[in-house]
C-alpha cells in the first residue's frame, strides 16, 4: 500500500512539474489546421492567399476551342485576374505547361512548356485576352517560339491537365528574351513570395466552342 501511494505521489509531482514547464513555454506547439501551410497562429510561416480568375473557363475545367492549338495554329491567351497580392510584389511571372507529358532525352523527366512569362507589372493585375501588359517579357516555349501556345493533347481515354503557375515577385528579372525554363526558376529564388494555379483540361474533340 505504501509503495502504491509512493509512486502515485511520484507521477503527481512529474505531471506537475511538465504543467509548469509547458506554461513557461507559452503551452504546446500549434499544429497547421486547413489551409494553415504549418503555420503559427501569431507569427511564423504564413501562406499569402494569392487568387488566380479567368473568366475562360473554370479552374479545372475544359479548355475552350478558341484558347487551344487547333493544327498547330495559332491560339488566343486567356485573359487573368490576380488579386490579393502582398504589398511587395513588383511582377509576375508564368509558367504554363501539360503535367501529363514526360519528354524524352536528357532533360526527363521535363514536361511540355507551352508558355512563359515574366516581368508581367503588377499594377495590371493580371492581363488582358490575346496579350500582355507593356513591359512584359516572353520566354521561348517548347516549340521555341515567343508566345502562348494553347492545349493540343489528342483525343484518347484521358485529359491532360494544362497548369497556369503564377509566381509573384518582389523585383523585375534580369534575364533575356532566350531565357529557359530553367533560366526563370534560377532568377525568382530569393524573389518569390507568393503563388498560384489554375487548371484546365484538354483532350482533342472535347473543346467547347466558347467559355464558361
Amino acid at each position: 500500500m505504501r509503495n502504491r501511494f509512493t509512486d502515485f505521489a511520484v507521477l503527481l509531482a512529474l505531471g506537475v512539474a511538465c504543467s509548469v514547464t509547458l506554461a513557461a513555454q507559452g503551452g504546446p506547439p500549434q499544429g497547421g489546421g486547413p489551409g494553415g501551410g504549418g503555420g503559427r497562429r501569431g507569427g511564423g510561416f504564413q501562406l499569402v492567399p494569392l487568387l488566380l480568375e479567368t473568366d475562360a473557363f473554370p479552374d479545372g475545367g475544359i479548355v475552350p476551342q478558341k484558347y487551344v492549338s487547333a493544327n498547330g495554329g495559332m491560339s488566343v491567351l486567356p485573359a487573368f485576374k490576380i488579386s490579393n497580392a502582398p504589398p511587395t510584389v513588383v511582377s509576375y511571372a508564368v509558367i504554363f505547361h501539360d503535367v501529363d507529358v514526360v519528354l524524352p532525352g536528357p532533360t526527363a523527366p521535363t514536361d511540355v512548356l507551352h508558355w512563359i512569362a515574366w516581368n508581367i507589372p503588377a499594377s495590371a493585375n493580371g492581363w488582358p485576352e490575346g496579350n500582355l501588359p507593356a513591359g512584359s517579357v516572353q520566354g521561348n516555349n517548347q516549340a521555341n517560339q515567343p508566345r502562348y501556345l494553347g492545349p493540343g493533347a489528342p483525343a484518347g481515354p484521358r485529359y491532360h491537365h494544362y497548369v497556369f503557375e503564377v509566381y509573384a515577385l518582389n523585383a523585375n528579372l534580369d534575364i533575356p528574351q532566350t531565357a529557359t525554363r530553367a533560366d526563370l526558376l534560377a532568377a525568382m529564388q530569393g524573389k518569390t513570395v507568393a503563388k498560384a494555379a489554375y487548371v484546365g483540361r484538354f483532350r482533342a474533340g472535347e473543346a467547347p466552342a466558347g467559355g464558361r
